[in-house]
Formats: C-alpha cells, sequence, structure tokens
C-alpha cells in the first residue's frame, strides 16, 4: 500500500542565541552575537498510509509541534525529506495546500468579530470550493458538529468548545486527505472531547482521511489511535501498536480486588497502589500474575475481581523515565 506520508531522516535545527545578564552584554551581543544549537527533531522515520489515524505522542519540547509543522508545510527542515500525497510540504503548492489540514488547539483561524458562516465563506472563496460542493460539505459537518445555532453568531461569542467545532469546520471545508491534527480537545471540558474524538473518528471513516494526531490526553489516543509514534527529544522511541507499547515497555499487570466483607493485608501478594474498604488495587509483576490471582481466589472472600493492563499515560511515562536514564 503506498504511503500518504512518508519521512526519512526528518531532522530541524533551531539557532537560538543566547548572552548573559545586564546592559554590557546586551550591547557586547550586538557586535559578537553567541548562539547554541537546538535539535527540536532528529533525523526521524515513519509511513503513513491511507486513512489511518496515529497518535503522536511525547512531552512538551519532544518535537511533536516541529514535526506537524514541517509535514503542513509552515517549516523547512535543516536536512531530511518528507513528502505529504507526493509534494514536498515546503514548497507549498496549491495542489498540496488544498489536500491538508492543521488544526492546532486554542489557535484561532476564524474571523473574531463576524458571524461564523462568514468565515466559512471567505475559506470557500480562498480553496476555490465549488458552491454546491460547499454547500454540500457544510450540511454534512453542521449535522456532525450540531453547528446550526452558532453558524450566524461572532466568533467572539461562542464559548471555547462552541468555537473549536467551529474550527474543526473551517479546517474540513475543503475535505482534506490529510488531517495534523495538534493537540485539538487541549482546554474543552471532558463532554466536548468526547464530542471531537467522535467527529474525528466519524469524519475518518466517512472520507478515509488519513489523520496524525498530538495530545496529552489518553482518552483520545485510546479511543481514535491503534497504532502510536512516541517521541521524545526528537527521536522516535516507538512506533506501533498501541497495546504493543503497554506490552513492550510495562513489565507490571494491575489486579483490581473487591471483597466481601473486612479488610485485609494484602501488601505480601504485590505492591499496593490504592485501597478503599474492600476494595484493593495490586500491581504485580506479569510473571507473577497467573499466581497471585489463584492465591487471591483461593484464600480470601473474592467477590469481584480483573486484570488489567497499567494506564497507558503511565506507561509512556516508564518509556520517557527509561530513556532519561539511558
Amino acid at each position: 500500500m503506498d504511503s500518504i506520508v512518508t519521512v526519512r531522516a526528518l531532522r530541524k535545527v533551531y539557532h537560538v542565541p543566547e548572552r548573559e545578564a545586564g546592559v554590557v552584554s546586551a550591547v557586547a551581543s550586538l557586535f559578537n552575537r553567541k548562539t547554541r544549537e537546538v535539535v527540536a527533531v532528529d533525523s526521524i522515520y515513519f509511513d503513513l498510509p491511507p486513512g489511518e489515524v496515529v497518535g503522536f505522542l511525547g512531552p512538551n519540547g519532544a518535537g511533536k509541534t516541529t514535526t506537524l509543522k514541517m509535514l503542513s508545510g509552515l517549516l523547512y527542515p535543516t536536512s531530511g525529506e518528507a513528502l505529504v500525497l507526493g509534494h514536498y510540504p515546503w514548497r507549498r503548492e496549491r495542489k498540496f495546500l488544498q489536500q491538508i489540514t492543521l488544526v492546532m488547539g486554542q489557535r484561532t483561524q476564524l474571523w473574531w468579530d463576524i458571524p461564523v458562516i462568514d468565515s466559512f465563506e471567505m475559506y470557500r472563496a480562498i480553496y476555490e470550493i465549488p458552491h454546491k460542493q460547499y454547500r454540500h460539505t457544510l450540511d454534512e459537518l453542521t449535522e456532525l458538529l450540531e453547528l446550526a445555532p452558532l453558524l450566524r453568531k461572532p466568533v467572539r461569542n461562542l464559548s471555547l468548545g462552541e468555537r473549536m467545532k467551529c474550527e474543526f469546520a473551517a479546517a474540513l471545508l475543503h475535505r482534506p486527505r490529510v488531517l495534523f491534527l495538534d493537540e485539538p480537545t487541549i482546554g474543552l471540558d471532558v463532554t466536548m472531547q468526547a464530542r471531537i474524538r467522535a467527529f474525528i473518528k466519524e469524519y475518518n471513516q466517512r472520507y478515509g482521511s488519513t489523520v496524525l494526531l498530538t495530545s496529552h490526553y489518553m482518552a483520545d489516543v485510546e479511543a481514535l489511535c491503534k497504532r502510536v509514534i512516541v517521541i521524545h527529544h526528537g527521536t522516535i522511541l516507538y512506533d506501533g501498536d498501541l497495546l504493543g507499547l503497554v506490552h513492550r515497555f510495562s513489565p507490571e499487570k494491575t489486579i483490581v480486588v473487591e471483597l466481601r466483607e473486612g479488610s485485609f493485608d494484602l501488601s505480601h501478594f504485590g505492591r499496593v497502589i490504592e485501597q478503599d474498604g474492600a476494595r484493593v488495587v495490586l500491581r504485580v509483576s506479569k510473571d507473577d500474575t497467573p499466581r497471585i490471582t489463584s492465591q487471591l481466589l483461593a484464600n480470601l472472600p473474592v467477590l469481584d475481581l480483573t486484570v488489567e493492563d497499567p494506564p497507558i499515560e503511565e506507561v509512556i511515562g516508564q518509556v520517557f523515565a527509561q530513556q532519561e536514564v539511558a
């Protein structure tokens, strides 16, 4: 299957000015400017096939946004190569721009003082969308995002959640084949996050779009992405199945035990990470899980018992911690 996005040895280095504090250093820097190199993205490789939704994960400063900006044509790479839909993004060819979109949470592309529908009309003109296609797409987006009550309101009068729904609609009016989504649910309440996730999933299924998604909310990743790419200090640490990430980097399982009555000390079975009366949460090694589970069931008045993988965010935290130690 041909890749929609191909990244080979992509690298971005910034030259950051540095000087000591004080007036003397400020004057000296005018004649002898000192800089240091900051490697934001360090020779990364990956491919995205058509229709795939991929989570792009990492801590702040890992290189996620820089990568998305290079792939969407906002930044030139220092070296390496990237192709999106067969185009070099930084050339910003019209045919390329008409097939991609970049949505950045908390960054607005709508005009603040005019009704939402007027901003949509402006984007219709910019992308030269035929009127019939525009009307059909707008009707679909209005239905999916429940925009009808918002279209004639000035953007300044919208709540953050309402504005983000309109931002998505504006970014998708031209039916892009590739979506770069950078923290699209940041700052939204839980209900609105769920609505945005449901919309991204529906849009992907309806149009077969390819999505590269960054998010600090693991609920976004678990709901949308079977595959994740983990980046840290500009280097890719993992690229593969989401469940495979858990199996590879987490040596433990979580056992949740609910007892019929009383309170028991279960610390000799494993590490107790939570206890609320008769409900106890244990963390045990994967290899010991079958034996400990059998012992719990045989020796205690167990009402319910479940075995789970640790939360995804905890596993990813372990990945970063291991990298820092290395």
